[in-house]
């Protein structure tokens, strides 16, 4: 018995070690002021060496692409859709799949992820797919602005599906969905897991088996978790590997976007209007080795 006991301490103990917070000045790591074109970067993702993001709801369907290091757009690249509430953009070689999913107030019953070819640097207009789906846990959609668990900003492509993590107001966690890209008709999203990261997640990105979200809570605190992939499936959430508090909105933005790359992990921050401060769009980069 004195061994088990001794044992559960252990455990226990490392346990809580696994899951402090670290600090982590995201600050420190300010690549660029982005372009005034790009105030509400609200996504990011890398395909071959490059960087392209795009701005959230009620702007212009453009992605732009972002030149690593600058606030310099390289290029701007037209869909010809409506950007209703854009909220993440990812990528599996060939195509972008943009997440036209935000849902602030919880009533949306046109979630959907488009499917944009990127061809001969172009993006291919007439071949984009509409990809709906629904959450089959809602079933209440009356309007509860930030405060709903039904919102999400953050999403992935790995092993042939489209990853959705939610933006839970009520609860503070994250539930890990996944959708089928080559269906057309309305499909129900399939709820994998859920993890209590203690803020709400706005973005993600996958590299070399680990899993990157960003978030913040309602006090504009700003937090940066790893996890790991699960060798026999699609699971991330039974391996939190770290926690990073990043610092307040009030010094670094509005952090929406993450991207991580051969090298290190790029976040962007949208403009942060408050009456007594103003920060403007950035992007950050933090290389793998100040991560470890």
């Amino acid at each position: 018995m004195k061994r088990i006991f001794l044992f559960l301490i252990v455990l226990l103990s490392f346990q809580i070690s696994a899951q402090k917070t670290q600090k982590l000045k995201l600050k420190k790591y300010k690549s660029a002021i982005l372009s005034d074109s790009l105030r509400e970067s609200s996504g990011l993702t890398e395909l071959d060496g490059r960087i392209f993001s795009f701005n959230d709801s009620g702007n212009t369907s453009e992605i732009f692409e972002i030149k690593s290091g600058s606030s310099y757009i390289e290029k701007t690249f037209q869909t010809g859709l409506k950007n209703i509430d854009w909220e993440a953009i990812t990528n599996n070689g060939e195509n972008f799949y943009i997440g036209e999913f935000g849902n602030n107030l919880g009533t949306r019953k046109d979630l959907k992820v488009y499917k944009v070819p990127f061809k001969n640097d172009s993006i291919i207009i007439d071949s984009i797919k509409v990809i709906p789906f629904y959450y089959p846990e809602q079933e209440d959609f009356a309007p509860k602005n930030i405060n709903n668990n039904f919102d999400a900003e953050a999403m992935i492509f790995l092993d042939g599906n489209i990853h959705i993590f939610t933006k839970e107001w009520i609860t503070n966690t994250v539930s890990h969905y996944i959708i089928n890209p080559n269906l057309s008709e309305n499909q129900p999203a399939q709820k994998l897991e859920s993890f209590d990261t203690g803020f709400v997640v706005t973005d993600a990105s996958f590299y070399d088996n680990k899993l990157y979200v960003v978030g913040y809570t309602k006090k504009a605190r700003v937090f940066l978790m790893i996890f790991e992939k699960d060798e026999n499936g699609n699971l991330f959430f039974n391996k939190p590997l770290k926690k990073f508090a990043l610092g307040r909105a009030f010094n670094i933005g509005q952090i929406e976007g993450i991207t991580a790359t051969e090298n290190g992990i790029y976040i962007s921050g949208e403009r942060f209007d408050i009456k007594i401060k103003k920060v403007p769009q950035s992007l950050y980069f933090i290389p793998f080795k100040d991560l470890e």
